[in-house]
């Protein structure tokens, strides 16, 4: 892939605080593993990521762990942030083999000052962009342009979940041609329109929530922040009326990579998701919060460029690329012989299924111990008992960090035309109309067929725990946990006048084992 120097472009109003910005580079990856501290905290993740920042991220981090890192892979040494999003596979048609895609640049981190009196994230701080089961785009055509944003509350388009569908962009590089604008496309285009339009790779964009409610999490580690009323700009809800910074991830995968040419396949995010639309983010801070306010107060060059805050520059030397690219967390030794960047890996990490949709993608391990989400620990014991294992993970060594180049920086949001609105930038409310949106129907969940019974020995029988579906197209595998109870007798005498006949107590012996399954769709 060509590396090319770009100068950003910011079509931006004349408003003075929609300018000011600084890019967070963060070269490095400081590691590909199944980890994720706020969605499955001290749990291994269904799912594998790419991770940039701190050096202490780790299952079950905290933001005292990220401060206490012991180096960053971002440019700016006071920045112990984690930012982490899934990563990018490619499967091959034929072998239906996977490889991970090169990222190129690390990932781009905007921190965006748009609003009033926008706040440093305070200690403790987390939140998570986008919904990792979302398989449809219930706003609208996703292959066509947005709306005129002024457009946006008369469709009845400026609730929480279509912001958030709006906040995801692919953005298609080729740089002997004029930049599509951020968050131009929010779908993952198919091979074939990738390896026709976009030489220099895929650009995944994702906006984060800036609008506030004073807390530092949420149950659901969502709630706690909200979308303005035109994704980046706009008004708050009454609910959320602090600003934080807005952050937009940036990252680029080489989908044009010489591997990939002259191959029939597809891309897919490593959450099963070959559509885009469950793409998301997770951030942790790990800022020290007076320097991070410092920064939002001084560090409002119109360039964007982190060399043009004195802050930065005063209190570094800013940490070279190669400094970035050295930076890497441990890997769990749970974790220590699954590695994502592997070639022909026999299935996604964590055993991933491919959910197309457009209904929702059924869960994955997640929320399971370490030792059951692991699948590769289970199956030589399960195989052991007589039970069948059809997906076992290639077990191979520890994750490599990203290739380092330097990528181009271009946060360019879309031009006014006649389909996209002239007020994108503006931070002004929308137009009051009546008139909604249909979204489409979702099919009906495809049909299983009954588990088979279990057969066991005499003295022993099975009651179901719980059970789990993953569904891949027209096929439903069903994991069912169950336990053998196991009735054992013991001879007791007690002694009066007369002996009594001896008399049998059962006391059941447990132990817990999984039971699989497979059963084929009726329908879809």
């Amino acid at each position: 892939m060509a590396s090319k120097a770009f100068s950003t472009l910011l079509l931006l109003s004349a408003i003075g605080d929609a300018l000011a910005f600084w890019r967070m580079e963060c070269r490095g990856r400081t590691g590909l593993a199944r980890i994720d501290p706020i969605m499955d905290a001290g749990l291994v993740s269904p799912h594998i990521h790419t991770v940039h920042g701190s050096s202490g991220f780790a299952l079950n981090s905290t933001y005292d762990d990220l401060m206490a890192g012991s180096c960053t892979s971002c440019a700016v040494k006071q920045d112990k942030s984690a930012y982490w999003t899934p990563a990018l596979y490619f499967q091959d048609s034929e072998t239906k083999e996977f490889e991970i895609v090169p990222q190129v640049g690390g990932m781009l981190s905007y921190y965006l000052l748009r609003g009033d009196n926008v706040k440093a994230f305070p200690p403790g701080f987390q939140m998570v962009a986008g919904s990792n089961y979302r398989r449809d785009y219930t706003v609208g055509d996703p292959k066509s342009p947005d709306p005129p944003q002024s457009n946006w509350a008369a469709l009845k388009q400026t609730g929480q979940e279509d912001l958030e569908q709006r906040a995801i962009g692919f953005n298609c590089l080729d740089y002997k041609k004029a930049p599509e604008g951020s968050l131009f496309r929010h779908y993952l285009p198919d091979k074939t329109f990738l390896d026709g339009n976009c030489p220099d790779g895929l650009r995944i964009e994702l906006m984060f929530p800036s609008c506030w409610n004073g807390e530092t999490n949420a149950a659901d580690h969502k709630s706690h922040v909200a979308y303005p009323s035109l994704v980046g700009n706009g008004d708050c809800p009454d609910t959320h009326q602090k600003r934080l910074v807005t952050l937009f991830y940036e990252t680029i995968w080489n989908t044009n990579a010489e591997q990939f040419q002259g191959r029939n396949g597809q891309f897919v995010v490593s959450n099963g998701d070959p559509t885009g639309f469950g793409y998301h983010g997770d951030f942790m801070t790990g800022w020290d919060v007076d320097f991070l306010q410092e920064a939002i107060d001084t560090c409002t060059n119109d360039s964007g460029d982190i060399r043009d805050c004195p802050l930065f520059v005063n209190q570094g030397p800013l940490q070279s690329d190669s400094d970035q690219d050295s930076c890497h967390f441990d890997i769990p030794s749970i974790l220590a012989s699954e590695d994502g960047s592997a070639i022909n890996l026999q299935n996604l990490p964590g055993n991933i299924q491919i959910q197309a949709g457009p209904q929702s993608a059924t869960p994955g391990a997640g929320g399971l111990p370490p030792v059951l989400s692991a699948a590769s620990s289970l199956l030589p014991s399960l195989n052991a008992l007589g039970f069948s294992n059809s997906a076992q993970p290639t077990p191979s060594t520890s994750s490599s960090p990203a290739p380092s180049s330097t990528a181009p920086e271009a946060f360019i949001e879309s031009a006014p035309t006649q389909l996209s609105s002239a007020n994108f930038n503006i931070l002004a409310s929308p137009v009051e109309q009546t008139s909604s949106s249909t979204p489409s129907p979702a099919p009906p969940a495809p049909t299983t067929t009954p588990a088979p019974v279990v057969t066991s020995e005499p003295g022993v029988s099975y009651e179901v725990v719980s059970t789990q579906t993953i569904t891949n197209g027209a096929q439903v595998e069903v994991i069912v946990w169950k336990e053998p109870v196991v009735y054992v007798t013991e001879d007791s005498v007690t002694t009066v006048t007369v002996a009594s006949p001896p008399v049998k107590a059962a006391r059941k012996l447990r132990e817990r084992h999984a039971w699989r399954h497979r059963h084929h769709a009726r329908g879809s």
